[in-house]
């Protein structure tokens, strides 16, 4: 499953919100640095999915708010 995902990182708490069928807004608690708000949204996506961390994927926009990411089918 492809999904677009808009990253706010730097929030104070984590949270996924759905938009739509395949679009979510994702605060991430952590800064947008190192890498660190793209791996934290890795696992904030595998929680909420309930799928493992390495089945999740960003395929586009590793270096962009808007990023899209693929997701095992459910």
């Amino acid at each position: 499953m492809i999904i677009n995902v808009t990253a706010i990182p730097g929030a104070k708490k984590p949270e996924v919100i759905k938009i739509d069928a395949n679009e979510y807004k994702v605060k991430i608690d952590a800064p947008a640095q190192e890498g660190r708000a793209n791996i934290r949204l890795i696992e904030i996506l595998a929680a909420h999915f309930s799928v493992r961390k390495s089945q999740v994927k960003i395929i586009r926009g590793v270096r962009s708010r808007r990023k899209t990411v693929d997701l095992p089918c459910q």
